[in-house]
């Protein structure tokens, strides 16, 4: 099936928006790794229903309006690494989780590295909180949009102030 996406600004970066049928099925990074998320063709459908509730409700999140997001996810992947981001789903608004964490909550306790590498193919980052995972010693540990994001997608949810949008013509360091 073809996938329909849109870009969209955002305070941490342009995010691509990538729908499978009416489900959301990635969230990209403006420098992500092309080969991070297999997808398939995709087609930009920049009216697209489906994309216009998440970049609503994105927006929302930005703003410090919303901690849970209403949509659809149709994520495409592994049964464990399926399983690893249905419990990202379950980590609240502006808690962490460590990998250990994650782990266990799927019950298998031995595979932190291997739900490291599941939570580094999230395709459907913000959404599926991946950002809220950390190391064991509580340092912030690899994130597909880059460390400074997750730090500033964490500093939103302690604080509920909002993210600014970035400028522009202001690029993000990686």
């Amino acid at each position: 099936m073809t996938c329909v996406y849109m870009h969209m600004a955002s305070p941490v970066g342009r995010l691509t928006l990538v729908a499978r049928g009416e489900k959301l099925a990635a969230i990209l990074w403006e420098n992500d790794r092309p080969d991070r998320v297999p997808l398939g063709e995709l087609r930009e459908d920049p009216l697209h229903p489906a994309l216009l509730a998440v970049q609503r409700q994105l927006n929302e999140y930005f703003a410090g309006d919303r901690d849970r997001f209403e949509l659809d996810l149709d994520f495409a992947g592994t049964a464990f690494q399926k399983q690893v981001w249905q419990a990202l789903l379950d980590i609240p608004y502006g808690q962490t989780r460590t990998y250990r964490d994650i782990a266990v909550r799927i019950g298998k306790p031995d595979a932190v590295r291997a739900v490291g590498a599941a939570n580094g193919r999230n395709p459907i980052s913000i959404i599926a909180p991946c950002h809220r995972v950390i190391g064991s010693s509580g340092k912030l540990t690899g994130f597909a949009g880059g460390l400074e994001r997750k730090a500033q997608l964490l500093q939103l949810e302690s604080t509920r102030q909002g993210l600014e949008q970035a400028p522009a013509a202001r690029p993000l360091a990686a």
